[in-house]
């Protein structure tokens, strides 16, 4: 049931933050990310982007870190 939750809210991420690339009222890029973020548990593409983008740019690895740590959310891919 989580998993279906998951899925449903990082996909509803995703869509608003496609239509935010077009729509000058979104924020595409920040919808875009929290999808990604989301669902990089179940997505192994998405969580192959995560764990490069937390390499590449250390500042924002740490920062995923705590908002996993205060979430309690756990990647297989970090």
């Amino acid at each position: 049931m989580r998993r279906l939750a998951r899925l449903l809210l990082g996909s509803s991420f995703l869509l608003l933050g496609l239509a935010g690339l077009v729509l000058p009222v979104l924020q595409g890029c920040l919808f875009l990310a929290l999808g990604i973020i989301i669902l990089s548990r179940d997505v192994p593409l998405f969580g192959r982007m995560e764990a490069w983008t937390a390499r590449r740019f250390p500042r924002v690895g740490r920062l995923l870190l705590e908002v996993r740590k205060k979430f309690s959310l756990q990647s297989d891919y970090t």
